[in-house]
């Protein structure tokens, strides 16, 4: 069957037509799909017959909840949603001064390897649908009641690495006939795929582009990303300076502070030399403790910070949010998958 909640309005609508039905059904179908009904039944404003007949053509993806936490430290709220297939992912909301902000996943695990993730201890099993992205967010804003105004793709997985459905999902939730949420208020993160970073400076999006740098040299960022393997930080550079050069946008460059690994005034030099020439932040990530890594939070934060602002580069402490709701990415989805081995 069709998943119909991937479909963009026009979409539907032309399937609509070529059913026999009235155009404007496209519209009704579309708003109540971005509603979060479950089944056709729901649509109250179609005919008996009509519902019938998309539900033997279409599915609805529509997830449950697996688990949920609820930090009592901040209000962050970390779901384990299980899909149709039995798969689990995560999704967190977060509540800042200007809005709560959803982090979604876009793959049902991960294999970009990078070592401090728990995202990535089990694997990628498959990538997630357009409809199964946006239920994230639609989901989680009508369990939680709060209006979601921004997204992050951050969560499990690497966006680049099921592109074609990200930007599905990104028109979708775009959709003045969806959730309308804009462009600007959407970050897009990557661990270093070139060609995906290149492919984005093409199409001319106003979201910000998140980069998970983690290393401003080859050698500590081969360690632990294996990503760079294939993407060598120089690239990595200079396909941000080349997406710059396109889009005129301001990049965020994520970097987990990982004692003893990255986190020397020698690397925060090296880093201010190489985002040179463009208007990029540093977003500092104090490392969650993830039990099966090797790597621990590192002790030099603030003063990795100072030595980059002294190169006149912004930097900023990302604030820690779920501190008691295994915050870290794939951490949930780890023990739940524990729990079905009996391990």
């Amino acid at each position: 069957m069709t998943d119909i909640k991937s479909m963009t309005r026009d979409e539907i609508t032309d399937a609509l037509v070529d059913m026999g039905e009235a155009a404007f059904r496209g519209k009704q179908v579309f708003s109540w799909l971005h509603s979060g009904v479950r089944s056709f039944d729901e649509m109250s404003n179609l005919s008996k017959p009509l519902r019938a007949k998309l539900a033997e053509r279409f599915e609805i993806t529509a997830p449950t909840v697996a688990r949920k936490q609820a930090s009592k430290l901040d209000g962050t709220i970390k779901y384990l949603w299980e899909l149709n297939d039995g798969n689990c992912i995560e999704t967190v909301l977060m509540s800042y001064h200007h809005g709560n902000t959803v982090c979604v996943s876009s793959q049902v695990g991960c294999r970009m390897g990078c070592k401090f993730c728990a995202s990535t201890i089990a694997g990628k099993v498959r990538d997630l649908r357009p409809s199964e992205i946006l239920d994230q967010v639609l989901f989680t804003q009508l369990d939680s009641g709060m209006e979601i105004s921004n997204i992050v793709l951050m969560g499990i997985g690497e966006p680049m690495d099921n592109l074609d459905n990200v930007l599905r999902f990104l028109e979708l939730v775009n959709s003045p006939d969806g959730l309308n949420i804009g462009m600007r208020h959407i970050s897009l993160s990557t661990c270093g795929v070139v060609p995906g970073i290149d492919r984005l400076a093409g199409l001319g999006l106003q979201l910000t582009l998140s980069v998970s740098l983690h290393a401003p040299d080859s050698a500590t960022r081969s360690r632990i990303m294996p990503v760079n393997n294939a993407y060598d930080v120089e690239e990595l550079f200079a396909a941000c300076h080349r997406y710059f050069q396109k889009t005129g946008r301001r990049i965020s460059f994520e970097y987990a502070m990982i004692d003893g690994v990255n986190d020397s005034d020698a690397q925060a030099d090296l880093l201010a030399q190489k985002i040179h020439g463009m208007p990029g932040h540093v977003n500092l990530i104090p490392l969650n403790d993830v039990v099966e890594s090797e790597f621990k939070p590192s002790r030099r934060v603030a003063a990795f910070q100072k030595r980059l602002e002294s190169h006149g580069i912004t930097a900023t402490v990302r604030r820690s949010l779920g501190g008691d709701i295994d915050a870290s990415c794939g951490q949930l989805r780890r023990k739940a998958m524990e729990g079905r081995d009996g391990t």
